[in-house]
């Protein structure tokens, strides 16, 4: 494959006046979000994550008790 025209001269670098250019570029492209959707999608966030807890606590909650279940007193007693 052909190298791209601005890597084909490998000495010449970019300074770093015209790096810190085309960051500040870059970051004017950036499209923010607004207060309204930040709330909203903490929220969203927040839902999710107390929903995967419960769900992970059930499951744990859940095997935990099989495992006593299926391991726990069930030894013979002695005579």
């Amino acid at each position: 494959m052909a190298d791209s025209p601005a890597r084909s001269d490998k000495s010449e670098r970019t300074s770093p006046i015209t790096f810190y250019r085309q960051i500040v570029a870059e970051l004017r492209k950036v499209v923010y979000p607004s207060q309204q959707q930040l709330i909203t999608y903490f929220i969203v966030v927040m839902v999710f994550v107390v929903v995967m807890i419960g769900i992970v606590s059930l499951l744990d909650l859940g095997f935990g008790k099989g495992v006593f279940w299926l391991f726990g007193n069930e030894t013979p007693k002695a005579k």
